[in-house]
């Protein structure tokens, strides 16, 4: 019954979905209201009914019924009741389900909203989100159905199918396949959707910029509709993001956080297009600059999310992220090109209008600093793409598949990523409109001077590496000017007001929010480039196999392996678990218990580290070998990560500042209504 529920809410929900999208285009040709609210009602039954499918879904995991396919598939009985919701998105049908559920619950919230001054938007944001809602239901309908369930002959042989078939009864299974081990972690039960929140949230504002270039729409007007749903999507994929970071650093025991691998890659560049656009928003808002290129950035980024979705889907990249090999990748190439070709199509007839009046008047204003800003992000961008399709490319010339490594990626986006945190650091100190290199000089003087006992603390410490030196002292640079700037309002603040600094502080931040959320964003920026420093310049390693009561030295520190044992739990593991003593020179620091996880169900081993963990840095313990408890010997391999903490803690104020930076504030906002209304009243009483 459920099965069938299900199913059939999908199934309505797509035709629903086709229906808005026709409606929406007619309503808007037509200038209908009538047929855009038609439209409007039948995108928000879409998603009531697309929830419904979900319900039914999560409601067959819970009951473990294993005469549907997609349950077999992703849960087992040793899993408890958490994992089996997550498993939702354990899969690819589950998860093209969850993500047609995001969009609908986005696109009605989005529609719903009050559209009294800007109408002649609604119906060409109405047929962007039901034509992008209805081709990813159309792949769960026809293609990656999560319903079908298995049926048995008499003769026991089996088949999946949505309808039962003649002379067949369900098949009812004891237990299923299970959930990959690798997925049975915090980090991936919250990471996905959330990448799935910021994906889903991106196509917001697009469709708002393509509803722009069909009105003809040239002013500011769409990027203020969607500032806060931008952010809202950028602050999802950056959580995405971090927490697959803290995944792979807790899981897949190598000692790091990022591998560029190809799947990471897909979900990275929406992000650094993303980046790009809302930094270079700003310049139109403030200074009316750069509209074709904010389309553009738009454009390229709602699709690589579409294509980053592609890569993990058709089974063209192999990746612990990825799903398994599928027929729905040819689909999602002709969509790409489909909805590119369109929004092109749609630029190049609206690319006179959208000229700007003011032109670029100093190359070291904020605006022109935003745009080289923009440029590393997109270089950043074309890199990790080229990245991605070479192995692809080199298969369908020469048949060999040539693999493309970190060394590849960190060696080309390196001096990349400097130059962004230098900017990082200059632009706040540059002014809209006009900045001469002698005025931006002067405000840098001060944070300079600042810099040179930093830089004398690098050498002291015995940092010789120039990267890391570079880097180090840009980290400084972006600090020093963050508090600088704090400290001159904050300052005069206190002297206009005379009210304590703490509360001058807040009034500071409250009066404009998203450019000091913006500031705390990258505090948090800095403090996860400390971490990444650390462990990309100082990491040190070794390996040893030892036995019980000796100890394996890694420079000042001694890791003492004191016992290991054996033992099954009742969710179907059987653990192997070392205890290892860790001193630092003669004292006594603690015990780490690093383990191997063999999973019974699905017969594959989890490696999970032992971590000592403090702001100065990590000690890594992995076990890698083992000889019989009676052998007494174990090999393992330990890494010290300096200063990784400070990725964890700078992700944790990223977050922070996102929020502050999008946080409403409905007096402003009510105001700023206000003001334009007058306006507009003006000008139409001009004419």
């Amino acid at each position: 019954m459920a099965a069938n529920l299900g199913y059939g809410s999908m199934v309505i929900a797509f035709f629903l979905a086709i229906y808005s999208a026709f409606m929406s285009h007619l309503g808007g040709q037509k200038k209908a209201p009538l047929f855009i609210e038609s439209a409007r009602l039948g995108l928000l039954l879409s998603f009531l009914l697309t929830s419904v499918a979900v319900g039914c879904l999560v409601y067959l995991l819970i009951s473990a019924r294993y005469d549907v396919q997609y349950v077999f598939s992703v849960i087992s009985n040793d899993m408890p009741v958490y994992l089996r919701v997550t498993a939702l998105w354990g899969g690819q049908a589950g998860s093209l389900l969850f993500w047609s559920f995001l969009l609908g619950g986005y696109g009605s919230l989005v529609t719903g909203n009050h559209w009294d001054r800007d109408n002649e938007f609604l119906p060409w944001v109405l047929v962007v989100l039901s034509i992008t809602l209805g081709f990813f239901l159309c792949l769960s309908v026809f293609f990656e159905n999560p319903f079908i369930r298995f049926w048995q002959y008499p003769d026991g042989s089996y088949v999946a199918s949505m309808m039962q078939p003649e002379g067949t009864s369900a098949l009812l299974s004891v237990d299923g396949v299970g959930l990959n081990p690798l997925l049975r972690h915090l980090g991936m039960v919250l990471h996905p959707p959330m990448l799935y929140l910021g994906f889903t949230g991106f196509i917001i504002p697009f469709s708002f910029c393509i509803a722009a270039l069909v009105t003809g729409r040239t002013d500011d007007r769409w990027i203020r509709l969607t500032r806060r749903w931008t952010l809202i999507a950028w602050l999802f994929l950056s959580l995405g993001l971090i927490l697959g970071s803290r995944w792979a650093y807790d899981v897949l025991g190598w000692g790091g956080y990022w591998s560029w691998d190809p799947v990471e890659i897909a979900a990275f560049m929406p992000w650094l297009l993303g980046t790009a656009f809302l930094h270079s928003v700003m310049s139109q808002e403030k200074m009316g600059l750069f509209k074709r290129w904010n389309m553009v950035m738009i454009v390229l980024t709602y699709d690589l999310v579409i294509f980053g979705t592609f890569l993990t889907r058709s089974g063209v990249l192999s990746s612990v992220h990825s799903f398994s090999q599928s027929s729905i990748g040819l689909f999602f190439l002709v969509f790409i090109a489909i909805t590119f070709g369109f929004s092109l199509g749609l630029l190049l007839w609206r690319w006179d209008i959208l000229r700007t009046a003011n032109p670029l008047q100093s190359l070291f204003s904020r605006e022109s600093l935003f745009l080289f800003n923009n440029f590393i992000f997109l270089g950043i961008c074309i890199i990790c793409l080229w990245g991605v399709l070479y192995p692809i490319i080199s298969e369908v010339f020469t048949g060999q598949k040539v693999t493309v490594g970190p060394p590849f990626f960190e060696r080309a986006t390196g001096p990349l990523f400097a130059f962004l945190l230098f900017l990082m650091g200059i632009a706040p100190l540059s002014a809209w409109g006009y900045s001469t290199a002698r005025t931006l000089a002067r405000r840098l003087t001060i944070p300079l001077f600042c810099l040179i006992p930093v830089i004398v603390v690098i050498l002291v410490f015995g940092i010789r590496s120039f990267a890391a030196i570079i880097g180090l002292v840009f980290v400084a640079l972006v600090v020093l000017v963050i508090l600088y700037e704090f400290q001159n309002l904050v300052s005069a603040r206190c002297q206009r007001t005379g009210v304590p600094p703490v509360v001058a502080i807040w009034q500071v931040v409250s009066m404009n929010r998203r450019r000091y959320g913006g500031y705390i964003i990258h505090l948090g920026v800095v403090m996860m480039s400390l971490g990444v420093i650390g462990i990309e310049f100082f990491q040190t390693e070794t390996q040893g196999t030892i036995s019980r009561g000796q100890s394996i030295f890694l420079g000042s520190y001694s890791f003492t392996y004191r016992d290991l044992s054996n033992f099954d739990t009742p969710d179907g593991r059987n653990i192997t678990r070392a205890v290892i003593n860790i001193k630092k020179s003669d004292r006594v620091l603690g015990e780490v218990y690093p383990r191997r996880d063999y999973y019974y169900q699905s017969q594959q081993p989890v490696s999970v580290p032992g971590v000592m963990s403090s702001l100065e840095e990590d000690l890594y313990v992995v076990l890698v070998d083992w000889q019989p408890i009676n052998s007494q010997g174990a090999t393992y391999k330990i890494y010290r990560n300096p200063m990784v903490g400070w990725l964890w803690i700078g992700g944790l104020v990223f977050m922070l500042g996102t929020l502050v930076a999008a946080w409403p504030d409905l007096k402003m906002d009510r105001e700023r209504l206000v003001r334009m209304a007058a306006r507009q009243a003006r000008e139409e009483a001009g004419r």
